[in-house]
């Protein structure tokens, strides 16, 4: 591929697509920036800026259009109240109306749609990932105890069912008591919520559903999420193998050790996210 476009949210996660991409030999990434939401560091990253409003996505997408871009990629998070309390011009508006259920897979299924007929290619969000994207055992000197493992165990089995219904990737488990599922609030939220119920010694397990579209919203975990857990009392993080990002990684494995928090990769039998197209 020799010319990219990344549309980048907010957080690292986008600049490091654009560094990942650069550095597999991707002779142009671009960035679609979204005011107030893409970090400055992203935009100096990347070969060229194009800059829009939230709520002018169309406009976007028909720039996009133009361009000749060989494939586009979906980066970084858009905070879910603004799909609530954003601006948006009548086209958008239009879009969202024609959704009978809003969740994430089908407000940017609908943002898909829209780019591909423009003639872009949405590919997975996982692409050039390769350092960012851990796979199967522990990460931290402290590995899962037996209580931890049960509830783990559990976590899978929720996360399975409730994935059907395109419900979160979070679950919050203590002593086998669901303490939280994400809903639209996001992973940090659903953490501190469970973490009002059960005090010390929960585990968080991040999961992305059997089937799941790795185009968007892909399972991210950062430094921020484990600042939350450690407040909420969260004494382990588990996740599916090779289907999550993980963002500030010495920096997370570092925070984990200092306070006894284990993380692990468990394997899932679902496919990995595609490290290229």
């Amino acid at each position: 591929m020799d010319k990219l476009i990344v549309i980048a949210g907010s957080g690292s996660y986008p600049r490091l697509v654009v560094e990942g991409a650069k550095k597999a030999g991707v002779e142009r990434v671009d960035v679609l920036a979204v005011k107030g939401s893409t970090e400055r560091a992203t935009c100096k990253a990347a070969d060229g800026v194009h800059r829009i409003a939230l709520g002018g996505i169309a406009e976007g997408i028909r720039w996009m259009g133009e361009q000749g871009y060989g494939g586009a990629i979906l980066a970084g998070q858009i905070n879910p109240l603004s799909l609530f309390r954003g601006k948006f011009d009548d086209e958008v508006k239009r879009w969202l109306a024609e959704l009978p259920v809003k969740n994430a897979h089908s407000i940017f299924g609908k943002l898909i749609e829209k780019i591909e007929a423009a003639g872009v290619t949405v590919l997975p969000a996982s692409l050039y990932m390769d350092e960012h994207i851990p796979g199967v055992g522990a990460l931290t000197r402290r590995t899962l105890s037996d209580g931890e493992k049960s509830d783990v165990k559990h976590a899978v089995d929720v996360a399975r069912d409730v994935g059907r219904h395109d419900i979160g990737q979070t679950v919050m488990v203590r002593s086998g008591m669901v303490l939280a599922v994400e809903a639209f609030e996001g992973t940090n939220a659903a953490i501190r919520r469970g973490g009002k119920l059960a005090g010390r010694g929960s585990v968080v397990f991040k999961a992305a559903r059997e089937g799941h579209d790795m185009r968007f919203d892909i399972p991210v975990v950062g430094l921020k999420t484990l600042k939350k857990m450690k407040k909420a009392g969260a004494t382990a993080l588990a996740f599916q193998a090779g289907r999550l990002v993980l963002l500030d990684r010495a920096e997370v494995i570092s925070f984990a050790d200092r306070h006894g928090i284990a993380i692990e990769g468990v394997e899932s039998g679902l496919p990995p996210a595609p490290l290229r197209p």
